[in-house]
């Protein structure tokens, strides 16, 4: 059945983005409170919490007066003191060092007495700023959050890196269903800096790459996915469109204020895994709090757009302020322990 039937959902963007951040300030806690410490499996509870870090910054940006962040900036900035948190970074070797460069990179500015610059040196003495034996995708996650960090590195420029991506290698018109949205999504989120700066496309790229988030947002939301397509949502925000007019972005949109429960969660990845009224506090939790996060991240940065603006009209000022030059070397840095 065509998700683009039924017209746009009124202020959808707005209702989602206000009941997922008012669970996320009353449930966020449970990251770093003794039940969750002994309910959560500790990967994904970190994890859970770079995600949140994440959240943070973009909130910051976007309503840095809502007390409501305040509650869960404390969080974060409680668990980025803590001495043991870097170590339960590398207990999955598959993850640890793109979780210690996270660590480091989204820790809260003005942030003291936490060990996240020594982190960021360990990294660097591993050789993971350099571009040797890292995928496309894994290259340019790195080249993101070494920019975001500040630290010196030799990694490619962006340009050379959007060249190498799925995304980029997919040819106009083909079918998407082979492509990995996670991909494709956090592809456009790095290159953009999720909606900061110009993605850096030419008009034929950004034609395609349109064309292809598009796609991908009809496929998920007719699906029910509801986790991808609020990635789709701020892929396409990043692009430079406003999701809240274009017939894909409306019924994702539409889609996740309808499956929203009262309280502001989105309750599950997807409708097929919907937690239902049998679902214990913690389950809720682990089945919520991904497709809840992502729906708050999507739906703020989208909501606290300029109108009718450009989310790539930053692109000049973000350049500048990173002295990040063409060739992809970064300049380094104060001090790694002074204010961010």
């Amino acid at each position: 059945m065509s998700t683009r039937s039924a017209g746009p959902h009124p202020a959808a963007a707005e209702r989602v983005s206000t009941g997922a951040l008012r669970w996320i300030r009353l449930h966020s806690g449970f990251l770093d409170a003794p039940s969750g410490h002994a309910e959560l499996p500790v990967t994904p509870r970190v994890k859970a919490l770079l995600q949140l870090a994440l959240l943070c910054r973009h909130w910051e940006r976007a309503a840095p007066a809502d007390p409501a962040l305040a509650e869960v900036r404390a969080t974060v900035e409680r668990v980025w003191r803590r001495p043991e948190y870097p170590r339960q970074l590398t207990l999955d070797p598959r993850y640890s060092q793109p979780f210690r460069l996270m660590y480091g990179a989204l820790a809260p500015a003005g942030l003291a007495g936490s060990p996240y610059p020594d982190v960021l040196r360990g990294l660097a003495a591993e050789g993971f700023l350099a571009p040797r034996g890292k995928s496309p995708y894994l290259h340019l996650e790195t080249r993101y959050y070494a920019d975001v960090a500040g630290v010196a590195h030799r990694l490619h420029s962006y340009r050379d890196l959007w060249a190498a991506s799925e995304l980029a290698r997919h040819g106009g018109g083909r079918s998407v269903a082979g492509l990995e949205v996670c991909n494709v999504t956090h592809t456009v989120f790095y290159l953009s800096d999720f909606g900061l700066r110009d993605p850096g496309l030419d008009a034929a790229d950004l034609r395609r790459a349109r064309d292809v988030v598009d796609r991908l947002t009809d496929r998920c939301t007719a699906r029910g996915e509801w986790d991808l397509s609020a990635k789709l949502v701020l892929a396409q925000h990043c692009l430079g469109l406003d999701p809240r007019q274009t017939a894909s972005g409306t019924a994702a949109l539409r889609m996740l204020a309808e499956a929203q429960s009262a309280d502001g969660a989105i309750p599950g990845r997807c409708a097929e895994q919907r937690a239902d009224d049998a679902t214990t506090p913690a389950a809720f939790f682990r089945m919520a709090y991904q497709a809840t996060l992502v729906a708050a991240l999507s739906t703020l940065i989208v909501c606290s757009a300029r109108p009718g603006g450009d989310a790539r009209t930053t692109a000049t000022a973000t350049a500048t302020a990173t002295g990040t030059d063409d060739a992809g070397v970064r300049t380094p840095a104060p001090a790694a322990g002074g204010a961010r």
